[in-house]
Order: structure tokens, then sequence, then C-alpha cells
């Protein structure tokens, strides 16, 4: 299975912890991405990589919801829709706190999620918030 996928599951186990108030270790066990009928099975190489995204994101959730806050312009954090919240959480926590992948991929996959996943144009939003703060740690 490849990262993306990690990335997706991360993204949903994120957005189940938020919405659906799924506690952080039932998140973390996946049985809820490992369904009998999915063809594309979590294998366990991707589970730890997509339970490591969920722990570090939820880990860091308060400084980078702080992030998020400070790049928003004429908009309120509580109206964020929270699919675009849980993307935007992942993503950034890549960009801040891991190094092993590019920024530019990082971005890429949260926008491609954000057009799967999120409202119609939730990607542009996406890509400005995370853009500018790739930007911002580049300096």
């Amino acid at each position: 299975m490849s990262r993306r996928k990690s990335r997706i599951v991360a993204f949903q186990g994120l957005y189940s912890w938020d919405v659906g108030g799924m506690d952080q270790k039932d998140v973390l066990e996946l049985s809820w991405a490992r369904k009998e009928d999915d063809t594309e099975k979590l294998d366990e190489e991707s589970g730890a990589f997509a339970r490591m995204l969920i722990a570090g994101t939820i880990e860091n959730c308060a400084p980078v919801d702080e992030l998020i806050k400070s790049h928003l312009k004429n908009w309120d954090f509580e109206r964020i829709n929270k699919v675009t919240l849980a993307i935007l959480r992942l993503s950034i926590y890549c960009l801040v706190y891991t190094k092993d992948v590019d920024a530019s991929i990082v971005i890429d996959e949260a926008v491609d999620i954000a057009k799967n996943y999120g409202p119609d144009d939730s990607y542009k939003f996406v890509n400005a918030i995370l853009d500018n703060i790739r930007k911002e740690n580049n300096n």
C-alpha cells in the first residue's frame, strides 16, 4: 500500500477523532480501516505510518491549530469545514514536525485529498494555507 493511502487513512482517523469523538486509542487501532471486503487492505507498514501521522497530529494539535489561525485572513477558525480542518492538521503536522517528505509532495497530496473528500474549492483554501506555512518554514 502507498503512503498516499496511509495519509488518507490518517486524515479519516483525524476526522473521526475530531467530529465523531472517537477515542484516540480506538483511532490508532485502525480497526475501522481494515474492512473484510476491502480489496486494498491496510498492510502493517502502511498502518504504522498512518498511526504515526495520527498520533503526531493529535499530540501537536494545539500548536498546529494556532498555526492555522495565524494564517487565516477574514475567516474564523470555527467556520473551517471539519474535513478541510482534518486535512490541514495532518498536512501542517507533516510540514512542520516531519522532514522525511518534500513540502511540495505534502501540499500536492493535501490538495488531492481535498479535491476528493472536501467541499467544493476547499483545495484552493488548503493550498493557500499550506503554501504560506511552507514559505514561512523555509525562511
